[in-house]
C-alpha cells in the first residue's frame, strides 16, 4: 500500500488552486479540504448574523458555535450546521468582504487548527494562502500557483456567468488587485511562498497541464 502525502496548495485569488486541488485530490483518491471555503463560511455565518466585520472579538465568539462541514458530490458541498451553503458562500458580497474576516487572527488561528485536524491522517490535498507556511508546514508536497491579474480576473469572469452571478471584467481586476494586497500585506499568516514550496506560473497554462504537472510530483513523492 503507497504511503499518503499531505498536499498543499498555496497563491492568490482566482489561480486556479481550488480546481486544481479537486482534480488531483480525485486522481490520487485523496480527499480535498477547501480552506477557501471555510473562511467563505465565517464571512457569510457574520453577514447573514449582522455581525461586525471588523468586530473580531464577536467573529471569535460566534466561530465557536458554527460548524463547518463537507460532503462529497460532483461538487463538493459546504454546510453550516444543516445549512447548505455551498452556493451563497461564492456570492459577490461574500467574495468582496472574506479577505477582511480572513485577517483577524482569532479566525485564522481556529480555522487552521480545525483545517490541520484534518490532514493528521494524510492523504489530503489543501488550498489556501498559507497552507504550505501556517497550517502543513510538515507537507510533504508544496506548491505555489502565480497567474497574472489580467488571467485571473477573466478566469473569474467565466466562472461568475457561468454561475448567473453578474459580472464586471474591469472591477473583478481591481477587487482581485485589491485582495492581492490585503493577503501579501496582512499581519497574520500573510500570504507568501514557502522556502520549500515549488512555484508554478499558471497563466499561459490548461487548467489539465497544471493538474498533471502537480499530480507528477505527487507521484515522484509518493514513490520516494
Amino acid at each position: 500500500m503507497s504511503k499518503k502525502i499531505c498536499i498543499a496548495i498555496d497563491g492568490p485569488a482566482a489561480a486556479g488552486k481550488s480546481t486544481v486541488a479537486k482534480i488531483v485530490a480525485k486522481e490520487l483518491h485523496y480527499i480535498y479540504i477547501d480552506t477557501g471555503a471555510m473562511y467563505r463560511a465565517v464571512t457569510y455565518a457574520a453577514i447573514n448574523r449582522k455581525i461586525p466585520l471588523h468586530d473580531e472579538k464577536a467573529l471569535g465568539e460566534m466561530l465557536v458555535n458554527t460548524q463547518i462541514s463537507f460532503e462529497p458530490g460532483e461538487v463538493q458541498q459546504v454546510f453550516i450546521g444543516e445549512e447548505n451553503v455551498t452556493e451563497i458562500i461564492r456570492s459577490l458580497e461574500v467574495t468582496a468582504n472574506v479577505s477582511e474576516v480572513a485577517a483577524h487572527p482569532v479566525v485564522r488561528e481556529e480555522l487552521q487548527k480545525r483545517q490541520q485536524l484534518f490532514a493528521t491522517e494524510g492523504g489530503i490535498v489543501m488550498d489556501g494562502r498559507d497552507i504550505g507556511t501556517a497550517v502543513l508546514p510538515n507537507a510533504e508536497l508544496k506548491i505555489f500557483l502565480l497567474a497574472s491579474v489580467e488571467e485571473r480576473a477573466e478566469r473569474r469572469y467565466k466562472e461568475n456567468v457561468a454561475k448567473g452571478f453578474p459580472s464586471d471584467l474591469e472591477q473583478l481586476k481591481k477587487e482581485i488587485e485589491e485582495r492581492d494586497h490585503l493577503d501579501y500585506t496582512r499581519e497574520h499568516s500573510p500570504l507568501q511562498k514557502a522556502k520549500d514550496a515549488i512555484e508554478l506560473d499558471t497563466t499561459s497554462m490548461t487548467i489539465a497541464e497544471v493538474a498533471k504537472s502537480i499530480h507528477e510530483l505527487a507521484k515522484a513523492k509518493i514513490n520516494q
